[in-house]
């Protein structure tokens, strides 16, 4: 049963923000060879973060609403058989709720509120 999650968390360079704002927004490199975006849950986020984007500057978190992508969101078992939420299609300006600067806080990334 996939998790009841409503929010998940895209973490981009300055330039992809600057695309997704414009509705131009393809995927991360890894997004497009994989076939997917990529988003992480609150509890998979800085596992995320420390993984894949350990030592990058200039980060942006952007909340996604995730009951707003419809079919295009799918839970699937990645990273150490946990169900992350895909998205298999176009993420729009529209699917952000929130958005912020990476900023830590007591060893964990600040949520965009």
């Amino acid at each position: 049963m996939p998790p009841t999650d409503t929010i998940a968390y895209k973490i981009l360079t300055a330039e992809q923000f600057a695309a997704l704002c414009e509705d131009r927004f393809p995927g991360a490199p890894v997004d497009i060879a994989d076939g997917y975006i990529h988003l992480s849950t609150t509890a998979q986020l800085d596992e995320t973060l420390r993984k894949h984007f350990a030592g990058q500057a200039g980060l942006v978190i952007a909340a996604i609403d995730l009951t707003a992508l419809g079919g295009a969101l799918r839970w699937e078992v990645s990273r150490g058989g946990q169900l992350f939420p895909h998205v298999y299609g176009a993420l729009r300006w529209s699917h952000v709720r929130a958005h912020m600067p990476l900023a830590w806080e007591n060893g964990r990334a600040r949520l965009p509120v």
